[in-house]
């Protein structure tokens, strides 16, 4: 039974190191630097993981800050 947990385990662990090597490629095509690829998988986590009590107001302004740049809304 354990040995069958220990297998699952790799298994995905093995599948999720794919995944962000793949994402990590693709970035670097698009023309991200090494930071910002550290930084978007860093805050990926963050928010996966629960993030912070302060998760929704950060939301609030990432899409204000998207109005504005598609000039929906002026400052």
């Amino acid at each position: 039974m354990k040995l069958h947990m220990h297998s699952e385990e790799r298994l995905e662990m093995a599948t999720r190191v794919e995944a962000i090597a793949t994402e990590t490629e693709r970035l670097a095509q698009l023309g991200f630097t090494i930071e910002e690829i550290t930084s978007l998988l860093w805050l990926r986590q963050w928010y996966q993981t629960g993030g912070s009590d302060r998760a929704v107001i950060v939301r609030h302004l990432e899409f204000l800050r998207l109005l504005v740049m598609r000039g929906a809304i002026a400052l």
